[in-house]
């Protein structure tokens, strides 16, 4: 039998390889692919999938089909570096979670670079926001997740309500997020040749596409940069080879100096939104993001 490590070098192998078939020069190609992954392998026979028009927006409500809480909802932001992704490539993650919260959650396409960089996804995550609370939802039912770009756009959309003194959703959880475009970490260097998903010559593509001409430590598109006294409670998972890392860590590093009511798991020998693959330990940090997000709804 083989031991954990060699196990663990096929799966990276296997899932650069993946990665490596999913990624296209042509980025509508790149989509395109990216929404085939999402309709093979996300959702499941006990997951609804209802569409929805926010102000233009499309998104997507995805929920269990069973009894479950109304109280409370997951506003999810998805990854793609803001130049690709979609609601329906993020069923492989707005399913889990949906599953494991029993809560529903909803996902929204934002505008994407290069066609629309910098403010689009965010001035459309505002409009998702102000959508929630005109369906009667309290900041405080609604706990806002994303992953990669995703986390950026969690992030940045909170940091601009703090910013206009309005309330704040309950809580945060931020899967692998992309927080410094300036890319000052130490991983981006020390993991450089362990990440199976990510390297700097994409990293700076996508950095282009969506801030050319930007000061990226800007915090609305750095959030690392912001001032996050007063944030809601935030959970952060994030793998032990991506070189994204840092970005995970400093973040924590801020808000526990913040005194934000902040969690952290580094998962070891996991890569980028490691929680998208269909395997056992994705199911298990979702359970541990279910976990949190109970935790403060109590």
């Amino acid at each position: 039998m083989a031991n954990p490590e060699k196990r663990n070098q096929s799966l990276m192998q296997l899932i650069k390889r993946v990665h490596g078939i999913l990624e296209n020069e042509d980025i509508e190609k790149h989509r395109q692919s990216q929404d085939h992954v999402g309709a093979i392998f996300g959702g499941g026979k006990d997951i609804l999938i209802k569409d929805a028009v926010i102000d233009g927006i499309h998104g997507e409500w995805v929920s269990v089909n069973r009894a479950h809480m109304k109280k409370y909802i997951i506003l999810h932001c998805h990854g793609g570096g803001y130049s690709t992704g979609s609601s329906q490539y993020a069923r492989t993650l707005t399913g889990k979670l949906a599953a494991s919260t029993s809560m529903d959650v909803l996902s929204f396409d934002y505008r994407l670079a290069p066609e629309n960089p910098y403010p689009a996804a965010c001035e459309d995550a505002m409009k998702v926001w102000n959508y929630l609370m005109l369906l009667g939802y309290g900041a405080r039912d609604v706990i806002v997740s994303g992953d990669s770009a995703g986390g950026n756009l969690a992030l940045s959309l909170v940091l601009r309500l703090k910013e206009e003194g309005r309330l704040l959703p309950r809580g945060l959880v931020l899967m692998s997020p992309w927080t410094d475009l300036t890319a000052s970490g130490e991983s981006y260097r020390t993991k450089a040749e362990v990440d199976p998903v990510l390297n700097e010559a994409y990293i700076g593509k996508m950095i282009q596409n969506y801030a050319a001409g930007r000061d990226v430590a800007d915090p609305f598109i750095s959030p690392l940069f912001g001032e996050f006294t007063g944030f809601p409670p935030t959970y952060i998972q994030v793998g032990d080879n991506e070189i994204l890392q840092s970005d995970s860590l400093l973040l924590h590093e801020k808000m526990v100096e913040a005194n934000v009511a902040v969690k952290m798991d580094v998962f070891e020998r996991m890569w980028h939104v490691f929680q998208m693959s269909p395997f056992k330990t994705a199911y298990e940090a979702m359970d541990k993001n279910a976990e949190f997000i109970y935790d403060i709804c109590r």
